[in-house]
């Protein structure tokens, strides 16, 4: 099921009517009838094309707009009582001033209760502290105290999680980049203080930012299961039950795209492709918004990798670049990060895959331009090796030459013990950018062998690149 079809599954008749209704108010017709399609689940996406009288890619538009109004809609009803609460909490002021004790006590106490429901512990210390202060004197001023200190505490562990998911991801990025083992114990170490700061309370939103840490963590830092371990499938489905027992939630509603995320990244790490390939379609739709706003909560560039090796698995490579046309079209993000790395690369490799390598040299070159050198070493050095491998199979040989041997003054200033594979590839370019004849054909072979015996770092786009197959049948 698509994220749009979803999404409208979740409004209730009265909601749905509602919405409808104020779409057929605003002249938005089409809008409206595929919301009455979608919600009655009768057509195909071929159908309801032919039913709209539009194009595939108005199609495309109109299902968009209509996401945007249906999350808009649904975000309404949940974020409004949330609001209003949040407004009485700072009025409370007013009522301490205005009204009777008892009056100004009952209203605090039903105040308290509505936010233990929507678990505001910001707000829930405002209440606390005034019901303290109303109770001095009395034998409840101990336990309003006591209250306060716990809510107190609790939302300083809060912050702390949240501190903690977001410095451990910045690192991530790092260590992605550099491979190095300090690195890897910087992550390893956040990881344990989060675990520390989860244990403090028995608190489901610690435990959904513990979650977010931890599963990621297991996938790609630290792999070696223990005995003490929670299974991964169990955790997603604890994840789940809060998702579905806290609706009202606000933070929850938008973490759910991070969990749809990391169990997306479970199948395929289990290599359960059913489950993965019916929940891709799901993520595809999100896939800029989990880009653009879950930085903090994930690593969410990790994503465009795990489509390229599903792609390569079903062998739809060379659809890439086209999809990524429609669904990255109006898409930026920030020059200074590793997600756009990630991205760039990305976008270059599926035009490699669809035999674009002028496309995807562009791609490379603009990289290259925006991200300095002196940030990554390491790599630049990735990246410069598949513009190597474009040009080599572009047969620009004047190019690669060139390439070649600026890579071969800069792999010097790198430690070798951090770039095994490096001064294999280039040896390979060197012999492509001569020309590779029956003479160096055995030697070219025995390099490849090299090759793939080499640990490669875990940035390594070139990895996914097949190029001895390429380079053997350019050669034919």
């Amino acid at each position: 099921m698509s994220k749009l079809k979803n999404l409208v599954q979740q409004l209730n008749q009265e909601e749905f009517y509602h919405l409808y209704n104020n779409l057929m108010d605003s002249s938005a017709d089409k809008s409206a009838l595929l919301l009455k399609f979608l919600y009655e689940e009768k057509h195909t996406d071929d159908k309801m094309i032919k039913l709209l009288g539009v194009n595939p890619n108005a199609y495309y538009t109109l299902r968009s707009r209509l996401n945007q109004k249906v999350e808009e809609y649904l975000v309404h009803e949940i974020v409004s009582p949330r609001a209003e609460l949040i407004t009485k909490v700072a009025s409370i002021n007013e009522v301490v001033f205005t009204k009777s004790r008892l009056l100004t006590i009952a209203t605090l106490k039903k105040l308290e209760k509505d936010l233990l429901d929507y678990d505001l512990s910001n707000e829930l210390t405002v209440v606390y502290k005034t019901l303290r202060s109303l109770h001095v004197g009395t034998e409840h001023n101990f336990f309003y105290s006591q209250q306060y200190n716990k809510h107190v505490a609790y939302m300083l562990s809060v912050d702390k999680a949240e501190y903690l998911l977001a410095d451990y991801f910045r690192k991530y990025g790092e260590y992605l980049f550099s491979n190095d083992a300090n690195d890897k114990m910087a992550l390893d170490l956040i990881h344990k203080e989060m675990k520390i700061v989860r244990k403090q309370y028995d608190s489901h939103r610690l435990y959904v930012y513990y979650a977010a840490m931890n599963i990621y963590h297991r996938f790609f830092v630290d792999t070696t299961e223990t005995s003490e371990d929670e299974p991964i499938e169990d955790m997603l489905t604890k994840i789940q039950g809060f998702f579905d027992s806290y609706l009202m939630d606000n933070a929850y509603h938008h973490l759910r795209v991070v969990f749809a995320y990391l169990r997306f990244e479970y199948y395929t790490f289990y290599k359960i492709n059913r489950q993965s390939d019916e929940l891709y379609p799901v993520l595809l739709e999100e896939v800029t918004h989990l880009l653009s706003n879950y930085t903090l909560y994930t690593y969410p560039s990790r994503i465009l990798y795990t489509i390229i090796e599903r792609s390569l698995r079903l062998k739809t490579e060379k659809d890439l670049a086209s999809a990524n046309e429609k669904i990255f079209s109006d898409f930026e993000t920030e020059t200074d990060s590793t997600h756009y790395v990630n991205y760039m690369t990305y976008r270059a490799l599926s035009f490699y895959f669809a035999g674009q390598y002028a496309e995807s040299v562009k791609w490379l070159t603009r990289l290259m331009k925006k991200y300095p050198i002196k940030k990554s070493p390491i790599v630049i050095l990735e990246v410069r090796l598949l513009l190597g491998i474009q040009y080599a199979l572009m047969k620009d040989e004047d190019l690669l030459a060139q390439l070649v041997s600026s890579l071969q003054r800069q792999a010097r200033t790198v430690q070798k013990e951090m770039i095994p594979h490096v001064s294999t590839m280039i040896k390979i370019l060197k012999l492509a950018s001569i020309g590779i004849d029956d003479t160096n054909k055995s030697k070219l072979d025995s390099l490849f062998v090299k090759l793939n015996k080499c640990e490669r770092p875990l940035f390594c786009p070139t990895y996914y690149t097949n190029f001895e197959a390429k380079l053997k049948n350019l050669k034919k």
